[in-house]
């Protein structure tokens, strides 16, 4: 008979050949579930929390939030709201001097949407605003500190149970599908979603957590209680349709017998933890973090066989058999015989396409012109890559979704119009960059109507057009066209694509043009050289997934339905009109108010460059 410690050696090291399979995804998992529970993995561990030690941290940092939250209540019974608000108008005030004393630092505070946000938080400007209003319906100050820490604690409670507690039930979910298979999708974030289950998940971990809490309040009943709730989550992260009370039961069978033996497993990661202070935390980030969840996933499907051995009472609930075993072949080819059908098919392909045609279709996603070949082609893509997942189920290189007891939610496919995995005519994507060079017009006309209450027409040239808006679009759409399967490698490229656009367009404009700025980021939060900023760099990439995934392939779907010969003269007539354009503002650039006004402001003797707003 194995030893204790023997068990543990062995599940150490099964862990550690799962995490060398996985370490990008587990990784990637615990960073978000530290930056969900307050920075859990830059901590020790916390001795009874399962999960990647955030509990203790969060609880931490949820104290220092009732704290200060506190401390600022205090402050205004104490002191009159007027001299409040002065405090915070000459706080943000000190921000933007200071920021002006540099004003080509990264984390610029004195323009943009991100700065006012960043000082507005910093100095308590928004949580004033929440304090006056609620005070003018409470009528005193004791009942308006009541309300807002009542509230406050509600939503940290809600955020606390419904995202960080589920998203962690979905973060253990996969660590154990990483056991027994070689790829884990990033989409299995969703599946709590899909059996709609999502809010149950949630319940059942918030009625867990008021019983811990409840026998905390007896020192030596809390600790007992702790490591005999301590399976909770993993049962859920199984079988999230079980009963609530019926998990709760179950953890505490499997964990008789079992709770000093996991005290002493948990004690035993105590030498990482030790290195995590030595190295800074970076040990707990890149090694340990990841690694403690893989070992206590091997502990759980240890525990969970030892129960099924020993048929402990309600292990039947646990009835997610292939989260542990791969399915018998002859299974999964039966159960996805129709993807073994659909695969079975030739696809057509561009092969009747040559030379330059040939290239722009399977490299850019490009066509000079639309045949029937290219739509159907367009259709199987879409469907082959919905079937991708089932595909890799049916080898046994992903869980078999379509055995799991809790029959999956089956999303509407899209229509033709909104598939993003289609050929775009060169006419198309011409009147694709017009319309969206217009828009980009309209949205910084219309920001600077706003703002400044006047109308400006904003960029180098004269035409109702911002070609830089258009260009970014087009070179996300045709550039990054391998990476449509890949949103979230989208997303990044996205961001560096029309940054490095943006950065080097503002370069060549000012050299072209002796120096004269169209738009100058100085003071914006984290910016370049005021040429780019994360404000705007983070707009480029939600607005090129919006592009790439709705919004061109909506205005496709319209140019599709006009006749060929009128898309063809309406995106020759818009060049040519855009053409002479370009030529004449190179020579006569459009400039003035709200264009290129641009003012030497002197602040503590350093030299400015702002917008004038």
């Amino acid at each position: 008979m194995r030893t204790r410690k023997e068990i543990r050696k062995n599940l150490k090291a099964r862990a550690k050949k799962i995490l060398k399979k996985h370490y990008w995804l587990f990784l990637l998992l615990c960073i978000v579930s530290s930056i969900l529970g307050g920075g859990s993995v830059l901590t020790s561990s916390g001795m009874n929390d399962p999960e990647a030690d955030a509990s203790l941290t969060t609880a931490t940092s949820y104290s220092a939030v009732i704290t200060s939250f506190l401390e600022f209540m205090v402050e205004i019974t104490e002191d009159s709201v007027e001299s409040q608000e002065q405090k915070i108008r000459e706080t943000e005030a000190r921000y933007v001097e200071d920021s002006l004393i540099n004003p080509r630092a990264v984390l610029g505070r004195s323009r943009g949407v991100l700065a006012s946000v960043v000082n507005k938080v910093s100095s308590g400007a928004y949580l004033m605003t929440l304090v006056l209003g609620i005070r003018s319906l409470a009528g005193t100050d004791s009942g308006t500190v009541i309300i807002l820490l009542v509230g406050a604690l509600a939503l940290m409670f809600l955020l606390e149970i419904f995202v960080v507690g589920v998203y962690r039930t979905v973060m253990l979910r996969m660590f154990l599908e990483g056991r027994c298979y070689e790829k884990v999708p990033a989409q299995r974030l969703w599946f709590l979603l899909r059996v709609k289950k999502w809010c149950h998940v949630g319940i059942a971990r918030f009625v867990t957590g008021i019983l811990s809490l409840l026998w905390g309040l007896t020192l030596v009943g809390g600790i007992i209680k702790a490591y005999s709730y301590y399976l909770v989550p993993y049962i859920l992260a199984e079988n999230p349709g079980i009963k609530t009370m019926d998990a709760i039961t179950l953890s505490r069978k499997l964990m008789n017998g079992h709770k000093w033996e996991c005290f002493v497993l948990e004690l035993s990661f105590f030498g990482w933890d030790l290195l995590g202070v030595l190295t800074l935390g970076l040990s707990n980030i890149f090694f340990t973090a990841p690694y403690k969840a893989a070992v206590l996933a091997e502990y759980y499907a240890e525990l969970r066989r030892l129960g099924r051995e020993r048929e402990t009472e309600h292990i039947d609930l646990l009835n997610d058999t292939y989260l542990f075993e791969n399915a018998d072949p002859l299974m999964l080819e039966f159960t996805y015989s129709d993807v073994y059908e659909e695969y079975g098919r030739k696809l057509p392909d561009t092969a009747q396409l040559k030379g330059i045609q040939r290239i722009l279709a399977e490299v850019f996603g490009v066509t000079v012109r639309r045949s029937q070949a290219i739509e159907t082609l367009e259709t199987e893509q879409s469907l082959r890559f919905q079937l991708e997942y089932d595909k890799k189920a049916s080898e046994s290189l992903v869980y078999p979704t379509r055995l799991y007891p809790i029959p999956e939610h089956k999303k509407r496919k899209w229509i033709a119009s909104q598939n993003y995995l289609r050929y775009y005519s060169v006419w198309s994507v011409i009147l694709i960059f017009f319309t969206l060079s217009f828009a980009g017009w309209v949205w910084e006309v219309s920001l600077h109507l706003i703002t400044d209450g006047e109308f400006a027409n904003r960029g180098v040239m004269h035409g109702p057009w911002l070609p830089i808006y258009g260009c970014g679009s087009v070179m996300i759409l045709l550039l990054l066209n391998k990476f449509r399967r890949k949103p979230a490698v989208e997303f990044v490229l996205a961001m560096l694509l029309c940054g490095c656009v943006e950065y080097f367009t503002s370069l060549f404009l000012e050299s072209l043009h002796g120096g004269t700025r169209w738009w100058d980021y100085t003071g914006y939060f984290l910016n370049l050289q005021g040429r780019i900023c994360a404000e705007g760099l983070l707009t480029f990439g939600i607005g090129g997934m919006a592009i790439v995934y709705v919004l061109v392939p909506f205005l496709d779907g319209l140019f599709r339905k006009l006749p060929v010969r009128a898309l063809i003269i309406t995106a020759c007539i818009l060049s040519a009109a855009f053409a002479v354009d370009q030529v004449y503002s190179l020579k006569y650039p459009n400039e003035g108010k709200g264009i290129t006004d641009f003012q030497e402001v002197t602040v503590s003797g350093t030299a400015v460059n702002i917008f004038d707003f």
